[in-house]
């Protein structure tokens, strides 16, 4: 059984189909949170809120009538979820002081990248516009589609077209 049947099952309410498809998607689902996020009880907190909602939400499935994926609308909830992590996050944060920091430690996401992709494609890519790096990521790292991408980043789905080709056009001019 499939993991789209699985959803449809959780759909109805059955508890095993939810354990199974936790069984087979929690594994990969926890590594590409850490790769987003080193903090583990963010991942943990993720991950608990992703399957809480997809057992909720299981019914509004669209699936495969509008070109998705079971996995990918699994990492779509998940990546939201990330999303709304960091913000209540930095929400509740204490403000830096008013003396300006030179060295700031990189983000979470620049971390993950420098250990995902290194060398001369690594610093091509690193010094690509963020809107250009999210869409890369997406498709090239967390191989998403460009309907789960749009998804995911919450835009039209011939603006990632757009910046998929922008990147890759930048990425070759850096790296010739």
């Amino acid at each position: 059984m499939d993991e789209e049947r699985l959803v449809r099952l959780v759909a109805r309410g059955d508890r095993a189909a939810f354990e199974e498809l936790y069984r087979r998607t929690s594994p990969w689902m926890a590594v590409r949170l850490r790769r987003r996020c080193a903090d583990e009880q963010i991942v943990a907190e993720v991950m608990q809120e992703t399957y809480l909602a997809v057992w909720r939400a299981a019914g509004a499935f669209a699936g495969a009538a509008v070109g998705g994926s079971a996995t990918g609308w699994l990492w779509t909830i998940a990546a939201r979820r990330l999303v709304d992590a960091f913000r209540r996050r930095a929400h509740h944060a204490e403000p830096p002081p008013a003396a300006a920091v030179p060295d700031a430690a990189p983000a979470a996401e620049e971390e993950a990248l420098a250990a995902t992709v290194g060398g001369d494609v690594g610093d091509a890519l690193r010094r690509l516009a963020p809107e250009l790096r999210q869409v890369l990521q997406a498709m090239v790292l967390d191989g998403l589609s460009v309907r789960e991408t749009a998804v995911l980043l919450g835009l039209p789905e011939g603006t990632v077209k757009t910046r998929a080709r922008r990147a890759r056009i930048a990425m070759r001019r850096t790296l010739a």
